[in-house]
């Protein structure tokens, strides 16, 4: 019987080639043909089942390593929110401290100052109508007076003096800084002037008393050498790093959009700055304006060295006076805890409370009007 033979060539190969998949070219007799197709069958079946194993060690292995990842993410997600919670409860307890001790602060003020409300041995050397009734402040004394006109006044002419000073040179240096100033002489300016906030209060009342005082008397020649004038100069220092501050963040977060659109409308840089730029920065300098009035109106070094500190009423700038914080530095530490003139240097300080927090309230009032008004909302 003349020989059979299975042709199966693997594309291109010559020689043994791979059992798995892959066609064969071999020439066999008759009676060997079957036992061959069972090894082939053998092999490829061996091979499949070690393909098999391969891929599910595989799969296996990712299996691993997926829960591992997940277990890891689920251990750091944990930490992380433990953390997240701590950072929260600290931050909210800050906040809780906070509030608390300015509602400490309220209520022992108001506290000391109520018997003059409420007590009737207070009520006979000082009360609401004796304050307004006279213009001396004598608390020491046989007959103790305690006229807070005289206090009142001395406060607005030394703040009126300050703020006089302080808006004009403080809002001119916040638009050329952010206007018209070169990079390097922004950079120079605003630190210079931010540093001003950091000077103690001491240091520019000794100042004053020291320097300002014997300059501008012998300028102005006035009756006194320590007066509102000198101190009100010296406040202004004070104060206006404050509005500076605040008034050139606002300048800066002024869309660019529309001072190009001003220019491209014809205007000049000076008209841009004071009509858009400031225009529309109104808010935050006002902002600024307020906090620089509430600081310029509980000061107590500055004026309590450079003003005479003399309770005297008049409308000339250049006459010692006394403030109401400056009563309350004065006197308190010498004060017989319990008495009128004690529960009264409190009354002042209450009433300085009052008058601060009236002020913040309408500022808040009229800065969030005028925000809504440049919105187009009003």
């Amino acid at each position: 019987m003349a020989d059979k033979s299975i042709t199966a060539r693997r594309g291109g190969d010559k020689g043994e080639g791979d059992f798995v998949n892959a066609p064969l070219s071999l020439t066999l007799s008759h009676e060997g043909r079957g036992d061959f197709l069972l090894d082939v069958i053998i092999q490829q079946d061996t091979r499949t089942d070690d393909n098999i194993r391969l891929r599910a060690r595989k799969m296996e292995n990712s299996k691993t390593i997926e829960k591992k990842q997940q277990a890891e993410s689920i251990i750091l997600k944990r930490r992380f929110r433990l953390s997240e919670f701590i950072i929260e409860k600290i931050i909210f307890l800050s906040s809780f401290l906070a509030i608390l001790g300015v509602v400490l602060i309220f209520f022992f003020i108001f506290k000391e100052a109520l018997p003059v409300l409420t007590s009737p041995e207070v009520k006979k050397e000082a009360s609401l109508k004796l304050f307004f009734s006279t213009v001396i402040w004598q608390p020491v004394s046989d007959f103790p007076r305690y006229g807070l006109i005289p206090l009142i006044v001395g406060t607005f002419k030394v703040v009126i003096v300050a703020l006089f000073f302080s808006i004009p040179l403080s809002v001119g240096a916040a638009v050329y800084t952010s206007e018209f100033a070169p990079v390097r002489l922004k950079e120079f300016i605003k630190p210079i002037v931010e540093i001003l906030a950091g000077i103690p209060s001491v240091v520019l009342g000794f100042f004053a008393l020291m320097v300002m005082a014997s300059f501008f008397h012998s300028i102005f020649h006035s009756t006194m050498r320590l007066n509102a004038f000198n101190a009100g100069v010296a406040l202004s220092f004070a104060i206006i790093p404050v509005i500076y501050s605040l008034a050139e963040d606002s300048l800066n977060s002024v869309p660019r959009s529309l001072k190009e659109a001003s220019l491209a409308l014809g205007a000049n840089r000076w008209q841009t700055a004071f009509r858009v730029s400031l225009s529309v920065a109104m808010p935050g300098v006002l902002a600024g304006i307020i906090l620089g009035l509430g600081r310029a109106v509980g000061e107590t070094m500055i004026v309590l060295m450079a003003s005479g500190n003399a309770s005297i009423l008049s409308a000339n700038i250049f006459d010692s006076v006394r403030t109401m914080s400056a009563t309350i530095a004065a006197e308190l530490g010498e004060v017989v805890q319990g008495s009128a003139h004690y529960n009264v240097l409190f009354f002042i300080g209450a009433s300085l409370f009052v008058f601060t927090l009236i002020i913040n309230s309408l500022a808040h009032l009229v800065v969030g009007r005028l925000q809504r008004k440049l919105a187009g909302k009003v």
